[in-house]
């Protein structure tokens, strides 16, 4: 892998007058700050709708894009809004984080106000044939996805297992066909938020790697429950026949927690899809190669052998180690040509952190894949054997100081006991001029991995207020933090540069 380096920041983070961050001005404008700090990469979380806990990795689609991204300003210069309007309405009085209840009830109204305008002037133009021809493109997901949000709309939100109409419930031909009928406005209204989600975020691609920056995506290992790939294909996951999960995700108790993590994810069945060719998997990572340079899959280590809870417990202690479809599955994606893993970057980097069976160790060897280190994991006692730490790094890894689930390193450091620290200040090393969290991003530039990707907290230097999600919890802290304009200073601008230059990155 050639050297290279990048930055890990989601777009809501961005800073924005509308609340949240979005794929407008503000995204160009940090391709910009990359490119003149000599960055290559930028890393995202999951781009699909948030659901459960406001949590990208619990989406209601596995191929849609959030809605609340979309850029008004773009609306506005289409003539689909007011300038004025966007103006006056109320995201949320703190820009320090994202207020997602104040965003959602402000923000999508502005949205079915731009529809509107949209049918209202429809013309035939070039934007009208444009919404037509992604309809038609899209259709093999986008006609399922926007049914189903019309229908969760219309059950007052509820999971789709909840839903009144058990003919709807079950997909019923005629009744399924009686919905597209009688719901026309509103599917079309899911279809217009994905077009221009489409739109705004090709847009924002072309203009990344128009000035040298690549966009590193994030597909989660699995589906929510609560979305439309569930529904629409409850055959491929471990579901009993009232449509229940019978297993769900999660991972077994370990040194963060005493109960393990409960996810509630329902788990695949990898024998039917083993049985049509992985077919779901291959729209899948096919959608992914469509929007993203290189592709972070998350929790890797379950396509070897993945943790199964039973549906109902209340932790995740009473769970077992089942077999995941392991190099199958990655066989038939590379046989399908998506993606390049032999450039000079891969496509496809595996998330292979947590507890890592001898078998896991393998499959990724036989993929061939990279995997990740986190600096964090390597503070934490006397093994000079530790992976995480960067001595022991080589070429095939993408490393970080740490991830969104992790703390920020300062805020770790800040909370560690005093044999952490003085590790951390002895490996690190930094001089005179240097705060720790600068010593430790530059011990990663001056590693032999191949890419290193700092989350912008950590080269803010911010602490744990900071921090982007405390996993298998849920709390109003987890995906709000948001970066304020001039937080990343020139001095630090001038120092990421120089550590790129530095270490030939």
């Amino acid at each position: 892998m050639k050297r290279a380096c990048g930055v890990l920041l989601h777009i809501t983070s961005l800073p924005s007058p509308y609340g949240i961050g979005t794929l407008g001005k503000a995204a160009e404008a940090f391709v910009d700050t990359l490119r003149d700090c000599g960055q290559t990469f930028w890393q995202v979380l999951p781009l699909n709708p948030v659901g459960y806990g406001n949590s990208p990795y619990q989406s209601y689609s596995a191929f849609a894009g959030e809605p609340l991204l979309i850029d008004l300003d773009d609306l506005v210069a289409n003539g689909l809004l007011t300038k004025a309007k966007c103006d006056a309405a109320d995201y949320g009085a703190d820009p320090t984080f994202v207020d997602f209840e104040k965003v959602v009830k402000t923000k999508m109204p502005l949205l079915k106000e731009a529809f509107a305008a949209f049918t209202s002037s429809s013309t035939g133009g070039a934007l009208d044939v444009a919404y037509l021809a992604f309809c038609k493109e899209e259709s093999a997901w986008l006609d399922d996805y926007a049914l189903f949000m019309a229908l969760k709309e219309q059950n007052g939100g509820v999971s789709w297992i909840d839903w009144g109409d058990a003919r709807l419930r079950n997909r019923d031909g005629a009744a399924l066909n009686e919905a597209f009928g009688n719901l026309t406005e509103q599917i079309n209204f899911w279809k217009f938020t994905q077009f221009f989600f489409y739109r705004q975020w090709s847009q924002l691609r072309r203009y990344a790697n128009k000035n040298g920056v690549k966009l590193v995506g994030d597909i989660p290992i699995y589906a929510s429950f609560d979305s439309a790939d569930v529904w629409t294909n409850r055959r491929l996951f471990q579901l009993d026949g009232a449509g229940n999960p019978t297993k769900v995700a999660g991972v077994p108790p370990d040194y963060f927690s005493e109960t393990g993590q409960l996810w509630g994810n329902p788990l695949y069945d990898w024998g039917a899809m083993k049985s049509d060719g992985y077919t779901w998997w291959i729209k899948r990572v096919r959608k992914s190669a469509e929007l993203y340079d290189t592709v972070r899959i998350d929790h890797f280590r379950a396509f070897d052998t993945y943790y199964a809870i039973p549906y109902g417990e209340k932790t995740a202690v009473k769970g077992e180690w089942l077999n995941g479809p392991g190099m199958d599955l990655f066989n038939t994606i590379r046989d399908a040509k998506i993606g390049d893993n032999s450039g000079e970057y891969p496509f496809i980097i595996a998330e292979d952190l947590g507890e890592l069976f001898d078998s896991v160790k393998v499959l990724l060897r036989d993929t061939g894949f990279p995997g990740m280190k986190i600096l964090q994991f390597g503070f934490n006692g006397d093994n000079a054997d530790n992976e995480h730490l960067p001595h022991n790094y080589n070429n095939n890894m993408v490393v970080y100081t740490g991830t969104h689930d992790n703390s920020t390193i300062n805020g770790y450091l800040k909370s560690a006991v005093r044999a952490t620290n003085a590790m951390a200040k002895s490996y690190a090393a930094p001089n005179w001029f240097e705060k720790i969290h600068m010593a430790c991003i530059r011990s990663l530039y001056a590693s032999s991995a191949g890419l290193v990707v700092i989350p912008m907290q950590d080269i803010i230097g911010l602490d744990d207020k900071a921090r982007m999600n405390i996993p298998g919890k849920v709390l109003p802290s987890n995906w709000v933090w948001r970066m304020q304009r001039g937080e990343f200073k020139p001095s630090m601008a001038k120092q990421l540069r120089r550590l790129a230059t530095t270490y030939f990155r």
